[in-house]
C-alpha cells in the first residue's frame, strides 16, 4: 500500500514539475521530456505527464515554434538559423515550415536591417564585403538573400 502511494506521489510530482516548467516559458515536447527525465529519471511517469499536459493544451509544438520564430525574428535571426535551432529542440520539420510561413516576414528586409545595424556604412572593398557576408550567414540568412544585399 505504501508503494502505491509513492507511485502516485511521484506521478503528481512529475506532473507538477511539467506544469511549472511550462508556466515559466514555452517548451517543445522533446525539450521538456529531456528536462523531466534529467530530474526524475523515470520514463513511464514522464511520458504520462507529457501526455497529460498535451491533452490539457499546455504543451504544443506548433505554438512553441510560432513563439520561437517571432522571438527570433525580433532578435534579427534568419530562417536557416531559426530552422536549425528548432530542429535542435526536437520540433518536426513540417511544424517548423508552417511556423516560418505563418510568420509573414520579408527576410530580405530583415537581413538589410540587421546588416545596417551592425555595419552602417556599405562595404566597398572585397574584404569588408566578405566580413558582412559571414556576419549575415552567422545570423542565419540564406546565401541568395546575402548575395542580393551585399
Amino acid at each position: 500500500m505504501n508503494t502505491e502511494m509513492d507511485t502516485e506521489q511521484l506521478a503528481a510530482k512529475v506532473r507538477n514539475s511539467a506544469v511549472g516548467s511550462l508556466a515559466r516559458r514555452e517548451h517543445s515536447y522533446c525539450e521538456l521530456r529531456e528536462k523531466l527525465l534529467h530530474k526524475f529519471n523515470d520514463p513511464k511517469y514522464v511520458d504520462e505527464a507529457l501526455e497529460w499536459v498535451s491533452e490539457l493544451g499546455y504543451l504544443d509544438d506548433a505554438r512553441f515554434a510560432g513563439m520561437f520564430v517571432r522571438s527570433s525574428v525580433s532578435k534579427g535571426r534568419g530562417p536557416e538559423r531559426i530552422t536549425r535551432e528548432l530542429q535542435q529542440k526536437g520540433v518536426a520539420a513540417h511544424i517548423i515550415e508552417d511556423a516560418l510561413t505563418e510568420c509573414d516576414v520579408n527576410w530580405l528586409t530583415l537581413a538589410e536591417e540587421v546588416l545596417r545595424r551592425k555595419f552602417p556604412v556599405p562595404a566597398q572593398e572585397f574584404k569588408d564585403k566578405a566580413k558582412q557576408m559571414r556576419y549575415l550567414q552567422y545570423r542565419g540568412f540564406t546565401m541568395s538573400q546575402i548575395y542580393e544585399l551585399v
